[in-house]
């Protein structure tokens, strides 16, 4: 079977493409066709996240490109899975980040499913391509973008300005105790 996706940039303009692939490829498959589809250069990494209906997914629940537990095998990576294991009829939704530290963010939805292929026609294959990319992924409010303050909690510096007494005046460390030649 085919699956046509169409994969939809979190962006403030309409950046998307439709691409047709087969059911039983990989993960890993998808995630190619889709760096390619928005002319990345394929040098990062990404992960797919499984999500529901209103696109809610879990950092933690990714499925990324290469395993990086602890232990050979522990984490399942894109290779691992066929398409047609996650998405079907019944779950036609999934989001993937290109990037993890730019955190380029598309939701990716099950647009039609056609039992035969296309004569003539390779796969994965780019049907429909419409916006340009930004210079720079978007900080949008849905991935949850933290302030200082959720990010660390309430943190309080209990440090004062004494505190940092002991390295004005002169550049000597003779009085803190370290050796020169320690080693």
């Amino acid at each position: 079977m085919i699956y046509k996706f169409r994969a939809i940039l979190d962006a403030e303009e309409d950046i998307f493409r439709d691409i047709a692939i087969e059911s039983d490829n990989s993960l890993e498959d998808l995630h190619n066709a889709l760096i390619n589809a928005f002319g990345f250069d394929g040098t990062e990494v990404g992960a797919f996240y499984t999500c529901g209906a209103d696109w809610s997914w879990h950092e933690e629940d990714g499925i990324p490109l290469f395993d990086t537990g602890d232990i050979p095998g522990e984490i399942k990576t894109m290779a691992e899975y066929r398409l047609d294991d996650l998405v079907h009829e019944q779950n036609t939704k999934l989001v993937y980040v290109y990037d993890l530290f730019s955190m380029w963010t598309f939701f990716l939805e099950l647009a039609a499913i056609e039992n035969d292929k296309q004569i003539g026609e390779t796969y994965p294959a780019l049907l429909f391509s419409h916006g340009e990319l930004p210079a720079e992924a978007l900080q949008s409010g849905f991935r949850g973008d933290l302030s200082d303050e959720d990010m660390f909690g309430e943190f309080e510096d209990d440090l004062d300005d004494d505190d940092f007494d002991m390295f004005d005046g002169d550049d000597s460390f003779e009085d803190m105790g370290f050796e020169e030649n320690w080693n």
